[in-house]
């Protein structure tokens, strides 16, 4: 890779396979990214463990789940390193040294994480404490490349400025600007809401049209879409503003112009609800049958995409081993090693000693 090249962050936690919200929202997007920068994809299965920490085997099963998405939907090992997040330690000890940055209150009022626990409903005084500090965990793993860029949704903005906040305290507290301070790159759509008309599709919510569904599971999802309530009759005036099926069609439609004169029908009435779907239902069909083929394709040899996962994990442990050791010189930690040294050196004044003696 040309070292010249700027550095892109992103990942996913292995908790259940991905979907078409993570197409639009970043896999579709990482794909045309791999070939312009060095891209770093983190499969974060320490961050899955924070509220999976009582099922670690659906974590453990999912790291290969998502690596054969990344595969199908087109990252090419060749040009992106795909890397485990508990196999590279780093990141924990940045973790750790960052949390001293940062106070509860902050944490407490990250809008993403009040979002994300809404959601979980850990309940009264049961939020792990490694959830509350997901937005360290997260900010260790940007740094640790010296990512200057990070795909998001606009959901996570917010995480990304904590991440921000972050750096700019490290290099202030320490006199050093040894932490890059990353930019955020939002797609032009950035999220999907799920086939039910939730704010957003999600793996926890069941609400999800899985990259890997057969078709005739992708029919029947989107027959039972939410569209608009009051569309009740096909004559009845439609709205299209928040309606899911057409934020699909345009988030995958290709064909505007037709898109166009479906609205406009849809809005004064007479275009029923099962003829959009059923023109949805052709549109991902398209989409996803060659992702489907290509993911069979990759199930194939196993071993070699587990290749893929140590060797990108691998090139990912030495940028990081670089960055944490620039931080611990920074922080005036890195003492470990000189310990060490006068340590040897005790041991063969001791051996000295001896032979003068005897």
């Amino acid at each position: 890779m040309d070292e010249k090249k700027k550095i892109i962050l992103t990942g996913d936690r292995p908790t259940g396979k991905l979907h078409l919200g993570h197409y639009v929202g970043s896999l579709k997007n990482r794909v045309s990214l791999q070939n312009q920068y060095d891209q770093y994809i983190l499969i974060a299965d320490m961050q899955a463990l924070t509220d999976n920490a009582g099922n670690p085997q659906k974590v453990r099963d999912n790291i290969l789940e998502v690596a054969l998405d990344y595969l199908a939907s087109g990252i090419s090992p060749k040009k992106t390193n795909i890397c485990i997040q508990s196999m590279i330690p780093e990141l924990a000890e940045l973790t750790m040294y960052y949390m001293n940055l940062v106070s509860v209150s902050r944490l407490e009022r990250n809008p993403t994480i009040k979002e994300e626990l809404k959601l979980r409903k850990f309940g009264e005084g049961a939020v792990p404490v490694g959830f509350l500090t997901y937005p360290i965990s997260q900010a260790a793993d940007i740094t640790a490349f010296g990512a200057s860029l990070v795909p998001v949704g606009e959901d996570q903005l917010p995480m990304l400025e904590q991440t921000r906040e972050i750096v700019r305290k490290f290099n202030q507290t320490y006199k050093r600007n040894v932490l890059v301070e990353p930019q955020a790159l939002v797609p032009e759509i950035s999220r999907l809401p799920g086939i039910d008309g939730k704010a957003k599709m999600s793996k926890s919510l069941g609400n999800a049209i899985y990259l890997a569904d057969e078709p005739d599971v992708i029919r029947k999802k989107v027959m039972s879409m939410y569209t608009d309530p009051n569309h009740l009759r096909v004559q009845d005036p439609g709205n299209v503003e928040n309606n899911p099926v057409f934020m699909y069609l345009d988030a995958f439609g290709t064909d505007k112009d037709k898109i166009a004169e479906m609205k406009e029908h849809y809005r004064r009435g007479g275009l029923g609800d099962v003829v959009v779907k059923k023109y949805l239902n052709e549109i991902l069909q398209e989409v996803l049958e060659p992702i489907r083929i290509r993911r069979k394709e990759f199930e194939k040899y196993k071993p070699e995409v587990y290749k893929i996962l140590e060797l990108g994990t691998k090139n990912a442990r030495q940028l990081a081993s670089k960055t944490l050791a620039n931080v611990k010189s920074a922080m005036g930690i890195d003492y470990a090693q000189s310990l060490f040294d006068e340590s040897k050196k005790i041991r063969k004044w001791k051996i000295v000693i001896q032979k003068t003696k005897s």
